[in-house]
């Protein structure tokens, strides 16, 4: 599959997803600021964001509330009370994680909410109940994408078969998602090829969600790109779980439609994501990350070998490629 766009042109397909308060809410159970917030949201405006992702429908039933800030739980009048009528081009995602979500509860009628896009999140094995959740939010009026992690443990033929599925579905889009940090470039341009003959077919669009343990999710993100994925998540400074995302202002620095400013972002990094680093907050690359992303493992054991601030690698990758 040739190359859509080079280096010195644009796509007008391409979105740009901040996935800051979402994905780097793994790292601070949920609680930032109302500043914090408003200040995100007005930065993406500045910047050309499309979407800016508030963070889960996750149902209280499930999480104790009182154990996470409310971006966990994305209750429309707390959205509202940071964007009121919303009247900017910027759109309102949240994600919902099958098996975690109360959707039928939780996500209204699209005319009296302030999200635009739904994302439901799915292992391999879960797809038919994401199927089911997807038609129900888009006969709710959204917006919705299938992201479908830890792809790098998927078979291939449950691949192919979850990409028809979705192809015949009311998504607008699916999302490749390298969970693990584990895939290269080279391994993304193949699943990114897969997805997009398959969407194609459709007439759906891709995505591509990236995490950083081999410090290739930028790369990653952009290779995608070049191959044809048009949506593509990234975080201010890469906030997210574990060693985090592709970097908002790598992103920026680098697509060249002028609608996309990279000033705004590096003034809400001064503003905020430095303050949250001396806070204690921790995400980004670290050795630990780089190991359970070459064995393709999930990060959790990284995180926890991070949390006790210890720094005998050698043993813990003797140990990992034990298990």
């Amino acid at each position: 599959m040739a190359k859509r766009g080079n280096l010195m042109t644009f796509r007008e397909d391409v979105r740009v997803v901040d996935a800051t308060i979402r994905d780097g809410g793994l790292c601070n159970n949920f609680y930032f600021t109302d500043e914090f917030v408003r200040d995100l949201y007005k930065a993406n405006q500045e910047a050309g964001v499309d979407y800016m992702e508030f963070g889960y429908k996750a149902s209280a039933d499930l999480f104790n509330p009182e154990e996470f800030g409310k971006w966990k739980f994305c209750h429309d009048e707390d959205i509202y009370d940071v964007v009121g009528d919303n009247d900017t081009d910027l759109k309102i995602a949240v994600m919902a994680d099958v098996g975690r979500t109360n959707y039928k509860r939780d996500i209204i009628e699209r005319s009296n909410s302030p999200i635009d896009l739904v994302r439901v999140a799915t292992y391999i094995n879960t797809m038919p109940a994401a199927i089911e959740m997807i038609e129900h939010c888009a006969k709710m009026g959204y917006e919705t994408t299938c992201n479908i992690m830890a792809v790098s443990k998927a078979h291939r033929e449950d691949l192919q078969e979850a990409l028809e599925m979705i192809g015949k579905s009311s998504a607008n889009a699916v999302y490749l998602v390298d969970s693990y940090g584990s895939l290269y470039p080279e391994e993304i341009r193949a699943l990114s090829e897969m997805y997009l003959e398959k969407m194609d077919k459709y007439g759906k669009q891709v995505g591509i969600h990236a995490h950083n343990n081999q410090m290739l999710a930028f790369a990653n993100t952009i290779e995608a790109c070049a191959t044809g994925v048009s949506m593509l998540d990234a975080t201010m400074n890469g906030m997210g779980r574990g060693a985090g995302n592709c970097m908002m202002e790598q992103l920026m620095g680098f697509l060249k439609n002028p609608k996309y400013q990279l000033c705004p972002v590096l003034h809400f990094i001064e503003q905020h994501m430095l303050n949250l680093r001396e806070e204690g907050v921790i995400w980004g690359y670290n050795t630990a990350y780089l190991l359970t992303g070459r064995l393709n493992m999930h990060p959790r054991s990284a995180i926890a070998f991070s949390n006790e601030h210890r720094h005998d690698f050698e043993r813990f990758y003797l140990d990992l490629d034990q298990e």
